[in-house]
């Protein structure tokens, strides 16, 4: 697999469109994005993005004024069991725009800033697919994974054995944030943010998320 840096490098060279370069540059200072995807289904290599959502963070804002939602008309057909999780008929849908529309005014919403993602590498890939057809590269934008940070404070210190709880429920009950209805992509994104500032503030703190004693087995949830 090639290194993410050395993609970025070569993608910065072999960019199609010159006028998307500005990706390439680093966002305006302690900006980042959250944001979030559904989906037709769990396969990148044929499954198609429905909704897209993103919002802006400024130091320790978010600013929910700065907002990007979209639905976007899948190429590929929605099964039942995305049409129950997500709450969005194939009518819903058909009133959408292509991605092809949709996504240089996703770009130009997130610039260079870092991405803030639960299990981001699911949505970097849906977005990616699209990009390499659209400009021949993938994101080049850094990328903060809320799992990985939710980990380091709460079991980074953890001794062999422990239960390791990576779920979304999880995250917000040990950070006391609220529940929105989830499979909407803007309450994930919305929530997201929450996560991160709420954690970002904890590390700078140096405060960690206590754990119950325990003796079980080792096991990993979410």
């Amino acid at each position: 697999m090639i290194p993410r840096a050395l993609k970025r490098l070569f993608h910065q060279i072999s960019i199609g469109d010159q006028s998307y370069r500005f990706m390439f540059k680093p966002g305006p200072k302690d900006e980042a994005v959250a944001f979030d995807c559904e989906t037709t289904g769990l396969d990148p290599r044929r499954d198609d993005i429905i909704t897209i959502a993103a919002v802006k963070i400024r130091g320790n804002r978010i600013l929910t004024s700065e907002r990007f939602e979209a639905v976007i008309r899948p190429e590929a057909r929605m099964n039942a069991e995305a049409i129950k999780v997500h709450r969005l008929r194939e009518a819903d849908v058909e009133a959408g725009k292509r991605i092809e529309k949709i996504m240089p005014q996703f770009l130009h919403f997130i610039g260079g800033r870092p991405l803030i993602g639960y299990y981001l590498e699911f949505d970097v890939r849906m977005i990616d697919k699209y990009l390499l057809g659209l400009l021949g590269i993938e994101l080049p934008n850094p990328l903060i994974e809320v799992s990985n940070l939710y980990y380091e404070r709460k079991y980074g210190d953890a001794p062999p054995g422990a239960t390791i709880d990576l779920s979304f429920a999880a995250i917000l009950k040990d950070l006391d944030l609220p529940m929105l209805d989830q499979h909407d992509a803007f309450n994930d994104a919305l929530m997201t943010a929450m996560i991160y500032i709420k954690l970002r503030d904890m590390k700078e703190r140096g405060v960690r998320i206590p754990r119950p004693r325990q003796g079980s087995a080792p096991q990993t949830v979410g």
